[in-house]
């Protein structure tokens, strides 16, 4: 019989749609988890209503004033600790009475505090993609260091990780893996023509077929950069090279990634397009609990279906394979120009297939640097955003 242990968790990132799901798969095992923490950026009445049903210990808004308008709204819970600020999210993401971190904030404002997590030594359940995106090697070289344990939230790479033999995710070669076939669903606008992707609105791009998730990664879902950043995310956390990792395009959502073996076995993780599954894995590992997922029924779906992306109408996967090429601070810069671009299209400031051109010209016009420091890593972050704002400028004139 497993003895059941209760983990006790902060989750960055709270009222966005991985922190609700694992707030759902905490809901399930009361006796398993508990919650120390919830953080949000400004949703101040949805962490409100978290924190009347969770009772954390502490309470983070990264916005200052979101932060006092909690506290008026928890005022009659005097045991919850409200706080405000990067100081507040990297408290609570080291804090000694936790041993897990979900690691959910959207962009380049995650990283500080997921960082924090690692050198805390926490087990960091890492949804934050951009994190190690733009920071690579440190970010690793952080988690050898600090012993962190670190699993793979998103459902492709948590795929991936359930594919592998435990003792060989950084090595995947000794193991005798030849590729890692990472799969795509294509977005909404799989079968677009690229003069149709010029007409695309915020509403249609955020309307995933498959997946429901909040606006920014939807949009790089639609523009096939969500599998960019994942393609340099699955090569960090598995010690590999674009090389070996091959997009296949799968509208299903079924088969979440796959690995091959030299031996010509191929395995693949399947289930329901539903973040709860790698989610409950990463929260019990190496455990399997219900996550509430409804069974994959494949008499229902009769057929999968693959092809291969076309980097002609959605460069945006070629953008970041040839970032991650680059090396430095290349993809911290990609990253950048990218939230700015999506932020852009998001307001009605920018085309939707002129995303893909503001990366490009922000990455042409950006000097690779050594990121040798998170300090480097920063501010190379800032620049890249001033210059794709002053990109769009220019293409907006």
């Amino acid at each position: 019989m497993v003895t059941e242990v209760t983990r006790r968790i902060s989750i960055l990132g709270a009222t966005g749609s991985i922190g609700l799901s694992t707030l759902d798969v905490i809901r399930r095992h009361p006796d398993r988890f508990s919650v120390y923490a919830l953080t949000a950026s400004t949703r101040v009445e949805e962490l409100a209503m978290l924190c009347r049903e969770f009772k954390p210990r502490v309470a983070v808004m990264a916005d200052p004033g979101a932060a006092q308008t909690l506290a008026g709204l928890l005022s009659d819970l005097p045991d919850i600790q409200v706080l405000s600020g990067m100081e507040g999210l990297c408290l609570v993401a080291s804090a000694p009475e936790i041993d897990t971190v979900m690691a959910a904030i959207v962009g380049a404002a995650g990283l500080l505090p997921t960082l924090a997590a690692v050198r805390a030594s926490k087990r960091v359940l890492l949804a934050n993609k951009e994190a190690l995106v733009m920071s690579g090697k440190l970010f690793m070289d952080a988690v050898a260091e600090a012993g962190a344990e670190l699993l793979p939230i998103d459902s492709e790479h948590n795929a991936i990780f359930q594919c592998m033999p435990v003792d060989k995710i950084r090595d995947p070669a000794g193991a005798g893996i030849t590729r890692i076939l990472l799969t795509a669903s294509g977005g909404p606008f799989r079968e677009h023509s690229a003069e149709a992707l010029r007409s695309v609105t915020p509403s249609q791009a955020c309307a995933h077929p498959n997946w429901s998730m909040g606006q920014k990664i939807s949009v790089d879902s639609a523009t096939l950069m969500n599998k960019g950043l994942e393609l340099i995310e699955a090569c960090w956390l598995f010690n590999t090279t674009p090389e070996r990792v091959e997009v296949h395009v799968h509208p299903e959502s079924i088969i979440h990634s796959m690995v091959e073996y030299a031996d010509g076995s191929v395995l693949a993780q399947l289930g329901s397009p539903d973040m709860r599954t790698p989610i409950a894995n990463g929260l019990a590992w190496p455990e399997r609990i219900d996550a509430g997922v409804a069974p994959v029924d494949l008499f229902a779906i009769g057929r999968f279906h693959f092809e291969r992306p076309d980097l002609v109408r959605f460069p945006c996967l070629r953008l970041a394979a040839e970032a991650f090429e680059a090396g430095g601070t290349a993809p911290a810069v990609l990253n950048a120009a990218n939230e700015v671009a999506v932020a852009a299209f998001l307001e009605g400031n920018l085309c939707f297939a002129d995303i893909p051109v503001i990366i490009e010209r922000t990455l042409g016009a950006t000097a690779v640097e050594p990121a040798d420091s998170f300090e480097v890593i920063f501010a190379k972050d800032t620049e890249a955003r001033a210059r794709a704002r002053e990109q769009i400028g220019l293409l907006t004139v």
